[in-house]
């Protein structure tokens, strides 16, 4: 196992290494094709030093989480497990209720998480996203029950604004927060890592990538797969100007010899000590070389070429934190539950 550095989530969770894996990649199936493929993947992060693997319920859905605790049966003590729920899988159920933070939902998604993952507990459990209709007081005060129970060690949240999140934490501390952030988005520096700080809670940024744009792969629209296809970043539109200013971050990787890639996330790790990134792959030799930017030093010129970036992108990213509801004090709940 390689060293790469230790970062801790929140004030009394985990370390980890300080640059996860993301296990979104794995969706699609959970037969025995797409395991030998887990199992090349988490084989790879954990020889490289990687102990901390992020998946959830609503990825496939299902499959993600079964394939993670396949692969990493015999070996749980290596891995810190987190996975996030919110997202009914059953919608039969619920049909018009898209995110379910109810306290009793929170109770049933545990169960079945942990069965899926074959594990007695996770290390971090996440609300994925902020159910508008429920004050997210009563969803921490479930969460906070199963940390009690021992079927969850630490609590976080993902895509939360700035007051839902000092909410939550007076409830229970979070150990993390999750949100995208990367060379192409950084609207969470104004808003929400400010916050985090005053807290200290983790920052765990998803798709430090760019979603591949920073990885100097894509050069045309044919190189996209369709869940990207589909994404503003990736729209004919915006293509140009975007693979532009990916091109600036492979010139900055020319200058160190480095890939792009590498580049992107020791921009990610120069952010704090508080910052976790988890980009995801499903190819052991991207696993090798995002843990190679750990060693990247980016000089001060470096770091003000590629600051500057994210202003310049065209297209939005895809989803943004302060969504209709989420700031809501419950006093407001039950009107927003009604439609208003």
């Amino acid at each position: 196992m390689t060293d790469i550095g230790r970062r801790r989530l929140g004030t009394d969770g985990p370390w980890v290494s300080a640059v996860g894996l993301g296990f979104m990649s794995f969706r699609t199936g959970s037969g025995p094709e797409e395991e030998r493929q887990a199992r090349a993947v988490v084989d790879a992060a954990l020889d490289a030093g990687v102990t901390f693997v992020d998946t959830a319920d609503v990825y496939g859905p299902e499959h993600s989480e079964i394939l993670l605790g396949r692969v990493v049966r015999g070996r749980r003590d290596r891995v810190v497990i987190a996975t996030k729920f919110g997202n009914p899988l059953d919608r039969a159920m619920n049909p018009d209720h898209r995110i379910d933070g109810r306290p009793e939902y929170v109770r049933r998604a545990i169960e079945a998480s942990l069965r899926r993952l074959g594990v007695d507990h996770v290390d971090l459990y996440y609300l994925h996203r902020v159910d508008p209709t429920v004050p997210i007081e009563d969803t921490v005060g479930a969460l906070k029950e199963l940390v009690q129970a021992g079927t969850v060690g630490h609590i976080g949240l993902s895509e939360a604004g700035p007051q839902t999140i000092r909410r939550a934490h007076a409830v229970h501390p979070l150990a993390a927060v999750q949100s995208e952030w990367s060379l192409f988005s950084r609207d969470i520096e104004a808003t929400i890592v400010p916050v985090t700080r005053e807290l200290g809670i983790a920052l765990v940024p998803y798709s430090p990538l760019g979603r591949a744009w920073l990885t100097g792969t894509v050069r045309s629209r044919a190189d996209l797969d369709t869940h990207r296809e589909a994404h503003p970043r990736f729209a004919e539109a915006n293509f140009a100007t975007n693979r532009a200013l990916a091109d600036e971050v492979a010139t900055v990787a020319g200058e160190l010899g480095v890939r792009p890639s590498q580049v992107a996330l020791a921009w990610v790790l120069a952010r704090g000590e508080d910052v976790v990134p988890i980009p995801g792959t499903r190819h052991p030799e991207f696993v090798r070389e995002n843990v190679g930017g750990v060693a990247v030093v980016l000089s001060p010129e470096q770091l003000g070429r590629l600051d500057g970036l994210a202003d310049r992108v065209a297209g939005e990213r895809a989803y943004r934190p302060e969504t209709i509801g989420t700031e809501a004090p419950p006093s407001e709940v039950a009107a927003i539950r009604k439609g208003r």
